[in-house]
């Protein structure tokens, strides 16, 4: 059995969509739905279900900000949207379908088939990270990222990271304002979500603005100077591709 999740800030789409999946899918169990994005996110990393069906048209987060901001990302993705223009060809390209609304059962049941396979192939998505890697460098990208703090997201410009440090399973994101954020994600999972063109670990715990570098100090594994002065290391292991990243020879 499938578990699934629905994510929809409009009740009706969640009632139809979950009827059409009781009345013609045997395959699929419903475990939960959700009309609030953020609820959605506490829901999906507590209940790690094997499915999702996603809405992209949503006050506050929309579906693909939704994504960014989970920690739990095992699972496989339908996007349900009313409307074409959403990076399609991008899902299509990872084997991550999606429906139009209003959702033909036939469709529905092509969708689920797809999951069916790519789970008896192991293949369940790990996709996730693939598509949000697409949408974030496609031209379909924002120039902002959903940092989730205690109480609430805030969006930060890209060009206003100075640069990340890990620390231990969260990350303290540093800002050319001096503001800093500490937000419960890994440095990996901000690796995988700050385009690669702009960022780059240069270190276990450290990833830089590629822009913000003022100076590179080679001895040893090397230090990075930022535009605010500070210094942070750049380790042995990451040493050649930050210089290939700044053509140095």
């Amino acid at each position: 059995m499938i578990k699934a999740v629905i994510i929809d800030d409009e009740q009706l789409a969640i009632e139809s969509l979950q009827w059409e999946i009781e009345n013609f899918s045997n395959e699929v169990k419903i475990i939960e739905t959700f009309t609030n994005p953020k609820g959605a996110i506490s829901g999906i990393n507590y209940l790690k279900p094997d499915l999702v069906f996603l809405d992209i048209e949503m006050p506050e987060i929309d579906g693909f900000q939704l994504l960014q901001l989970l920690d739990y990302r095992n699972f496989d993705l339908i996007i349900t949207t009313a409307y074409n223009q959403y990076a399609i060809q991008a899902f299509k390209a990872n084997a991550i379908d999606y429906l139009l609304k209003p959702i033909d059962p036939d469709d529905l049941l092509q969708a689920i088939e797809k999951v069916k396979a790519r789970q008896l192939n192991n293949n369940s998505t790990k996709n996730i990270e693939t598509v949000l890697n697409k949408l974030i460098k496609s031209e379909f990208k924002q120039r902002k990222i959903p940092l989730s703090l205690n109480n609430k997201v805030i969006f930060v410009e890209l060009e206003d990271i100075l640069y990340c440090k890990s620390d231990g399973s969260y990350t303290t994101v540093y800002m050319k304002s001096g503001e800093d954020y500490l937000v419960s994600r890994s440095i990996k999972n901000f690796e995988e979500l700050l385009p690669s063109e702009m960022f780059l670990r240069n270190h276990k715990s450290y990833i830089v603005n590629l822009n913000e570098i003022k100076e590179l100090l080679k001895q040893g594994g090397g230090e990075i100077v930022l535009s605010n002065d500070k210094i942070i290391p750049v380790s042995r292991s990451y040493k050649q591709q930050i210089f290939d990243a700044l053509h140095i020879s």
